[in-house]
């Protein structure tokens, strides 16, 4: 896998050294007749992508400008029809609008009308859903259009008459009917037909599972594919690449680009990197204040870091600008999740999938409310909703695992939390997950190589090692369990403060009798005083430093013969016991 993207890497920075970006005027001219195209077509989101990345370039003079597109004869022969549809479709009057371009032949006229006819199929659905169904009933409701648009669109496309557009909408149309193979390729074919619409790329990225798919994809080899390898990398959690994607289209010229800035913020969020996606979101806030979008992500992270009034801020300010948005929604359930008003927080939630049923973040967030509020059948359906909505949700796949864990299933648990861990490899949290399961099906050494992976990639709650250490308690490998426990105190007091952690005392517990047995007086009775510190193991601390002097007293030497394995640490020796106390470590700041 590494060698894979190391290559792809080297491909990449090879392909930008080019021509590629050297020309940022021809690119703003591409963009900007994409947008129009885009818009003359009604695909409002790739018209607005393109906007948004030409406005981070420099304007172009007067006489650099793109040229409208040339119009052909049948495009004549059509305006009118056109001109009147349009007017329709962007009143929402989708059926109106494909009823007076029937027979209608040029490409951007026949391109309105099948799309019209596939969004009114779409809107009827949607109206249906939230009609019908409470939001966590599974409709059979389906997009009646799909099958004839399916049939039309085959037979064009074997005729050779599709469009980059035209491609577009059939690989959505198979999308939709469950066709993703078939799909992938058509949205491939329609990049290399025009490189330049966002859309097809954005398709694919829902439709490439993993790395593997990604290198037998033949893509064309132009300036979109960075935006889109920069994208996908994102998506599969590999964020150093994404990263440095994003890092090479800044100094390419994009620096201005708010959609870059955002895909930033959102990639330290998915490593957990709060401090950094927090303070690029506040920044591209000041640059983009009325921006909605990925603003649920900003909520995340500030619900993770519990900031009440700014989360309360963001909610009033989101409200103002358009409450009945999705992502103002799910700011909004945040706001309440974190207020501990469940129910509240799960009614905003289902009021954000009555406006987008396909809305992932939305039905993971509202499996965690029915989480909170114990009510484990409908935390499932909600998880399950969100991994047929994406199936690279890991929070949704964990989400399962913990709904399975409280009614007591371990070996569903394992198979979600096997999902989980492979979708984030270098997350601790699915790794001790998984530790405990096996753990419960008695597998113990399955047990502990998960939790010594969690401690190798960086152990989130610190807890691996403890766990680690009872398990070899449990096993009687008393030395690996001693090991364990110094290595997690070493953790522990490395972090600069002494927090109140709740297994330290059991950890200088284990380490005193452990000492004690081995003879090693001094080691004993350093750990022995330390346990005297903590409210659970005062008594046996005392207990046994008495009976340390005892032993002393009767002239038992210190074992010299039996050699000590490790030592405490020198920070650690009884003479500085640690005077400031911090609050407890608060443990809720790393649920997923």
């Amino acid at each position: 896998l590494e060698r894979g993207g190391g290559m792809a890497a080297a491909g990449a920075a090879a392909g930008l050294g080019g021509s590629d970006f050297s020309d940022l005027r021809e690119i703003k001219k591409q963009l900007l007749s994409v947008a129009e195209r885009s818009r003359e077509r009604g695909l409002q989101h790739s018209g607005k992508w393109a906007s948004e990345l030409a406005f981070a370039l420099d304007p172009l003079p007067l006489d650099e400008l793109p040229p409208p597109p040339a119009l052909t004869e049948e495009d004549a022969r059509d305006l009118d029809a056109y001109t009147l549809a349009k007017s329709y479709f962007d009143l929402k009057e989708y059926d109106r609008a494909a009823y007076f371009l029937r027979g209608c032949k040029s490409q951007k006229a026949y391109f309105l009308y099948m799309y019209s006819r596939y969004l009114s199929g779409e809107k009827k659905k949607d109206d249906e859903t939230v009609d019908s169904l409470g939001p966590l009933e599974k409709g059979q409701v389906k997009n009646e259009a799909l099958r004839e648009l399916r049939v039309e669109l085959s037979k064009k496309h074997k005729a050779r008459e599709l469009d980059g557009f035209g491609l577009y909408l059939y690989g959505v149309v198979l999308r939709k009917l469950d066709l993703a193979k078939e799909a992938i390729d058509v949205f491939v074919e329609a990049a290399h037909v025009l490189p330049l619409h966002w859309g097809a790329w954005l398709e694919l990225c829902n439709l490439i599972t993993d790395k593997e798919m990604l290198k037998f994809l033949s893509l064309p080899d132009t300036w979109m594919k960075e935006f889109f390898l920069a994208h996908i990398y994102t998506e599969l959690q590999l964020i150093e690449e994404a990263l440095q994607k994003y890092q090479s289209l800044i100094d390419a010229g994009f620096s201005k680009s708010t959609y870059i800035i955002s895909q930033i913020a959102v990639a330290y969020h998915n490593i957990r990197d709060i401090d950094k996606a927090l303070s690029i979101f506040n920044e591209l806030r000041k640059q983009d204040p009325y921006r909605i979008e990925n603003m649920d992500t900003f909520s995340n992270l500030l619900y993770v870091r519990s900031m009440k009034p700014e989360l309360s801020y963001l909610a009033h300010n989101l409200c103002e600008i358009d409450k009945y948005r999705v992502e103002t929604c799910c700011v909004i359930g945040n706001y309440y999740s974190l207020r501990s008003q469940h129910e509240k927080a799960a009614l905003y939630f289902q009021r954000a999938l009555k406006l987008n049923p396909r809305y992932l973040g939305a039905w993971t967030l509202m499996g965690h409310e029915y989480m909170e509020m114990k009510n484990t059948s409908a935390a499932i359906q909600a998880y399950r909703h969100a991994i047929e909505v994406n199936k690279r949700d890991y929070r949704a796949w964990y989400g399962l695992g913990q709904t399975y864990e409280i009614l007591k299933m371990p070996f569903y648990c394992l198979y979600y939390y096997r999902r989980a861990h492979q979708l984030r490899p270098n997350d601790s949290r699915m790794l001790v997950a998984l530790g405990e399961c096996y753990e419960k099906l008695n597998q113990l050494v399955e047990a502990k190589k998960c939790y010594w992976r969690a401690y190798a990639v960086g152990d989130v709650e610190k807890m691996a090692l403890v766990k680690l250490a009872k398990l070899h308690e449990q096993l009687n490998e008393s030395e690996q369990a001693a090991q364990c426990y110094i290595k997690y105190i070493q953790d522990i007091y490395s972090c600069g403060e002494i927090v109140e952690h709740l297994e330290v005392s059991t950890a200088f517990r284990y380490l005193a009798q452990y000492y004690f047995k081995c003879k090693l007086w001094d080691e004993a009775s350093a750990c022995a005083q330390k346990c005297c510190a903590f409210n659970d193991t005062r008594e046996e601390g005392k207990a046994l430093l008495r009976q340390i002097l005892q032993l002393r007293n009767q002239g038992e030497t210190s074992s010299t013969d039996i050699a000590a394995p490790f030592f405490l640490p020198a920070s650690l020796s009884a003479n500085n016991t640690p005077t400031r106390r911090v609050s407890p470590l608060n443990l809720s700041s790393v649920t997923p």
